[in-house]
């Protein structure tokens, strides 16, 4: 799916977007080294596993910062150099033609002295985390949303070019400032209990789709009720 990022070519977007360099590795991790060092990859990378099945273990994330680092991971795994953001990540839900953004806390850039590192650190569910920084006193550089035209011709790009109306993407500003983004992740489906007011999205959503394709919602009922609501009107 993040290859569909890469092969975007936009403009007139306020913005770049990329895909971090990635690989994808499924054979035995005693190759993982040399496999990253054949593909020009650059320590440390983020580590992620391939399996989506939603059990811990699909959202399980490491950063390895050595070649005796990488030869202890599980494969088959996606490495992702690793590019340093100012530690805020923005979550962008896409429900129909409605964009919604979220601010969370990441990874803390790593300074020159910490790219050289020991072994693998594992790391929690960082883009999920309950911890918003929404309300945080961040640097109004670091705290700006990407711009919203960016957002909307990439949306349109990514609805085409994977068939979906429901998804989200977790997108990174390269240094924390700047207009260069890079989308690390993409979920299709995904959850959207964090998202302030995701009923009322995802009920406009279904009572749009169902006019669209000419359904009769039924009368007395609860879409009825929906559908006649301001939210969704």
């Amino acid at each position: 799916m993040l290859q569909d990022v890469a092969d975007l070519r936009l403009t007139d977007s306020d913005g770049q977007v990329r895909v971090p360099k990635q690989l994808v590795v499924v054979g035995d991790s005693s190759c993982i080294p040399s496999s990253v060092a054949e593909a020009g990859l650059k320590l440390p990378l983020v580590a992620k596993p391939l399996v989506a099945d939603g059990s811990a273990k699909s959202h399980a994330m490491s950063l390895a910062y050595d070649r005796f680092g990488l030869s202890s991971l599980d494969t088959p795994l996606v490495l992702q150099e690793f590019v340093n953001h100012g530690g805020v990540l923005f979550k962008v839900y896409v429900i129909g033609n409605a964009i919604k953004v979220v601010r969370r806390y990441s990874l803390p850039d790593l300074g020159e002295g910490d790219q050289v590192g020991f072994g693998v650190k594992s790391f929690p569910r960082v883009s999920s985390a309950a911890a918003t920084a929404e309300e945080a006193d961040l640097d109004p550089e670091v705290a700006e949303l990407p711009p919203q035209r960016l957002l909307d011709c990439l949306v349109a790009e990514l609805r085409t070019r994977l068939g979906l109306s429901l998804f989200n993407f977790d997108m990174i500003r390269e240094g924390g400032a700047g207009n260069c983004y890079y989308v690390i992740d993409i979920n299709y489906f995904p959850g959207y209990g964090k998202l302030p007011d995701y009923e009322l999205l995802i009920t406009d959503y279904l009572v749009e789709l169902a006019r669209r394709k000419g359904k009769k919602l039924g009368s007395g009922g609860p879409a009825l009720a929906f559908e006649e609501s301001p939210s969704a009107s």
